[in-house]
Order: C-alpha cells, then structure tokens, then sequence
C-alpha cells in the first residue's frame, strides 16, 4: 500500500509550454532548432565517420574531435527533437520516466563534453608549451581512458540526480514551462523542500564545469604566455590560430549554459523566454559549429571532409 501511495505522488507525464510567452513563434522558431539540427546531425555524423575510417587521423587532437562529436550528437538529439514537437503542436507530453532520462542523458552529454574540453586544452598546452614529451603523454591508452574517464565522471555526477527527484511528491503538479527537462526544473515543481536537490545542483556546477572553465582559463593563459615567448611571429600566428578555435567553443558552450544555471538559481528578474532561448542555445549552436570550427582550422581534417563530401555528392 506505501509503494503505491508513493507512486501516486509521481505525476504520470509533465506537459512542456516550450517558449512561455513566444508561443505565436512557435512554428517561426522551429524553422531554425531544425535547420540547425540537421546541420548538427550531418557535420558530427561526417566528422565521427572521418576519424574513424582514416588512419592518419587516429592522433589524440582527432580522437578528443571525435569523442566531442559523440557528446554533442548526445547533446541535442536528446533535447532538439521533443523541442521541435513541442514547436509543432505534435505533442507536449512527456511521461515523468522519460523526463527524468531526458534530464538524466542532457546533463551526461554536457559534463562529458565539459571534460573532453579540458582535456583538449590540456592537449593545446602540451603541444605548446612542451612538444617534445607530447607524443609520450598522449598516448592512445591515455586518450581511451580519457574518454572513459569523462562517461565515467558524468554518469556519477547525474545518476544521484535521479533518487533526488524521484524521492520528492509533486501533488499533481504537472506543467512545465520549458522545453525540455531539466534537473531544477524538475524539482521546483515538487510540493515539498528542494533544498538538497539545490545544493547537490550548485556543488556539482561548480565541481564539474566550473572547475574545468578554471582549469581551461590556466591553460590558456600559460599557453598564451608560451606562444608571446617565441622569436618567430609566424610561429606566434600559427599557434593562435591552432588555439582560437579551441577557445571560440569554449566560449559559446559554456557561457550561455552557465548563465542559464545562475539564472535559475538567481536571476529571477530575467524574462524567463529569454531563460529558456539561451538553455537551448548550449544544446544547439556547439552541436552544429563544433564541426565545422575544428574542421576548418585543421588542415588534414578538412582535407578527408572535402574528398568524403565531394565524393558523395559526385555518386548522388
């Protein structure tokens, strides 16, 4: 009789607004969250079967490439595509199960993506500021383990995520304003204390991505450091340029995913469409640019991409 007592107090499904108060651009804003996706779909899906397939590909910089391609196809088939059903009055629903995998698996993917991003600094640096021990720190064992050490590291950040709010009675409550699920969205419609759920939110904020933004700053400064030390100016060039497009995705991943979990904690004055348009802007836009920044700064990369690109279109 508890189990079903406390099963009741579990809501069968939640009901998605997506962008409250932008519902008559709903069929507009689709337009974009598909073309985007689609772009997304095509250039990690093509990135992944580059990598893969060429051998001269398989050193540590293309294989973290790939690792970010796998998180960010995670990433936004996870969130895009109930986001789009939601734009296209299809459906609002969501089952309180598929909700919290939908949580569970969106947060994965970002902290996954989060750690490869450090490691990918920390590859920059090494290749910078200490080539000649490059090829004995990274090693493919090392590389390997670094991508299960990221899977690793998110599964047990997010998984506690799920007791936290399966624990919780939500009487009823049922209608989200978002679209899609996120952990304190979750939570903040429960009929009882959130307090630990808030805590374990922020703690983890700030020991998981918000440690690796430190860490990537450090990085970067002493590579910036390294690089203004060379004599040549084209070596200075050159090694900016390897290093801005690495910096340019750090930045639109993390800027507007952190001001999106500032913002649910305490930005109670920002409109919240204005919240929701940028929590799907880190689920959309390093999806779809990652790709295509990393494939045009590495030489070879873009080279393999062209011949596979051009290839398919001669067959079409």
């Amino acid at each position: 009789m508890e189990a079903i007592n406390e099963t009741s107090l579990h809501p069968t499904s939640f009901l998605l607004l997506g962008m409250v108060g932008l519902e008559d651009l709903h069929p507009w804003l689709s337009i974009p969250f598909c073309l985007v996706y689609i772009v997304a779909l095509l250039g990690n899906f093509i990135l992944i079967f580059v990598i893969v397939t060429e051998q001269s590909l398989h050193n540590p910089m293309c294989l973290f490439l790939a690792m970010l391609a796998v998180a960010d196809l995670m990433l936004s088939s996870s969130t895009v595509p109930k986001a789009l059903s939601i734009f296209w009055s299809l459906s609002k629903e969501i089952s309180f199960h598929a909700c919290l995998t939908q949580m569970f698996f969106t947060h994965v993917s970002f902290i996954a993506e989060s750690t490869i991003l450090l490691a990918m600094a920390f590859d920059r640096y090494v290749a910078i500021c200490n080539p000649l021990r490059y090829s004995t720190i990274f090693t493919p064992s090392v590389v390997a383990k670094t991508g299960l050490a990221a899977m690793a590291r998110s599964f047990c950040v997010m998984f506690p995520t799920i007791f936290l709010l399966w624990r919780l009675p939500y009487c009823g409550h049922h209608i989200m304003p978002h679209t899609y699920c996120e952990h304190m969205g979750i939570a903040r419609l429960a009929c009882a204390d959130i307090s630990v759920n808030i805590w374990y939110g922020f703690a983890t904020t700030l020991l998981s991505p918000g440690v690796d933004v430190v860490f990537i700053g450090i990085s970067y400064v002493l590579i910036l450091r390294a690089i203004f030390r060379l004599s040549s100016k084209d070596a200075q060039l050159k090694a900016i340029g390897t290093c801005s497009s690495h910096a340019c995705v750090i930045s639109m991943f993390y800027t507007p995913a952190l001001f999106s979990f500032f913002t649910h904690r305490f930005g109670h004055n920002v409109p919240h469409h204005i919240h929701i348009l940028l929590a799907n802007v880190y689920v959309l836009l390093p999806p779809m640019l990652n790709p295509i920044i990393y494939t045009m700064k590495h030489k070879l990369l873009r080279e393999k991409v062209t011949q596979i690109v051009f290839r398919t279109g001669q067959a079409w």
